[in-house]
């Protein structure tokens, strides 16, 4: 095995578990959003994979479910549905270090 192949290959689960972790949360709020809170705490090492996080995935979610808040909210019926979104758009903005309640 190449040394390319062997650092792909080790280095991919320790990247990606943490990710998919994050992932679990968004289910479980998109599933049942209402009655839920997205509360936050962590230290610096939270801060620091948040700060990636915003970059390659954060910051475009987030904007889509603004957007998409946004649109709910414009009739009555919405209202509650946009509200869920700008909570997605939280989560999906630093989603290291919060839990889902």
């Amino acid at each position: 095995m190449s040394k390319i192949a062997y650092t792909k290959f080790y280095t991919g689960p320790i990247i990606g578990i943490p990710v998919g972790l994050q992932c679990f949360k968004f289910a479980s709020l998109a599933f049942f959003p209402f009655g839920k809170e997205v509360i936050y705490g962590g230290g610096g090492f939270s801060f620091l994979v948040n700060l990636i996080w915003i970059v390659f995935f954060g910051l475009e979610m987030a904007i889509g479910y603004v957007i998409l808040g946004c649109l709910w909210c414009i009739t009555l019926l919405g209202i509650p549905i946009g509200k869920q979104c700008f909570k997605m758009a939280k989560l999906s903005l630093m989603p290291f270090g919060a839990s889902v309640i």
